[in-house]
């Protein structure tokens, strides 16, 4: 049976799954009007009941050395699949077991090797434990973001992203409308490639303008508007800092 919460909870849980590191106690104080104690007693209490169950680093393993990082659907007998979890997670290599609450493929596996080799010595192990696997695949790539009825109420919100295409591998074609308040707002598109905002691979294919018919076809010299919907295109996948420089006002740390 769960626990009751409130809407402080909500936030305090919303902020914290959107950047526990760098979301501290009196910042979420300050967004709900209590004290900065009340807050950690709350952070407290959902810890202690379970709903905060950890906070985890979001690793990307490819660009450790290259390695894979691999799903794996598998099916265990629904009374034993607790017992293969856990035995699954004693598999080096494994660094992520879910339990699924169906017949079928009620164990999704994820594991990280270091060539394909690895990959199905993983495969083999669990396979030695009675496991079956029914489906598998690398990971392209995971995005994750807060549950939104818990966040702050923005009906208004306009979306960051207006269209979004996988063409093959990585590859990403996405409509963009600028930001009145974006770090790439006013410059042209040689300044913001020579300021890192427009990476090397990454190619602005065409502009909608309010007051033209037709879409721009930009050049180094195109400034880059408020109110601007930019088509983006790369081949190795669009980094969330890009889509940042188009849509909010930031700054490293």
């Amino acid at each position: 049976m769960g626990i009751r919460i409130d809407e402080i909870d909500e936030r305090i849980i919303y902020r914290l799954t959107e950047d526990a590191r760098h979301t501290s106690a009196p910042d979420i104080a300050e967004e709900v009007d209590v004290s900065p104690p009340t807050v950690r007693n709350r952070i407290r209490r959902l810890e202690e009941a379970g709903v905060i169950e950890g906070y985890h680093a979001q690793i990307d393993y490819e660009k450790l050395d290259g390695r894979l990082t691999n799903l794996f659907l598998c099916t265990a007998v629904a009374t034993d699949r607790k017992r293969f979890a856990q035995r699954i997670l004693d598999i080096t290599g494994v660094v992520g077991v879910r339990e699924v609450m169906t017949g079928g493929q009620n164990l999704h596996v994820t594991v990280v090797g270091s060539n394909t080799g690895d990959i199905r010595r993983i495969a083999q192990e669990m396979a030695a434990l009675g496991i079956d696997i029914d489906d598998e695949g690398l990971f392209h790539r995971e995005r994750i973001q807060p549950y939104t009825p818990f966040g702050p109420d923005e009906p208004d919100r306009t979306p960051l992203v207006t269209g979004i295409a996988d063409l093959s591998d990585d590859a990403d074609v996405v409509e963009i409308p600028v930001a009145d308040d974006a770090p790439i707002a006013g410059k042209t598109l040689q300044a913001a490639t020579g300021e890192g905002f427009i990476t090397e691979d990454l190619l602005v294919v065409s502009i909608d303008r309010e007051d033209r018919d037709q879409a721009v076809t930009p050049d180094g010299n195109t400034v880059i508007r408020p109110g601007d919907v930019a088509t983006l295109f790369s081949r190795t996948g669009i980094a969330d800092e890009t889509l940042r420089a188009f849509t909010e006002n930031w700054s490293e740390d």
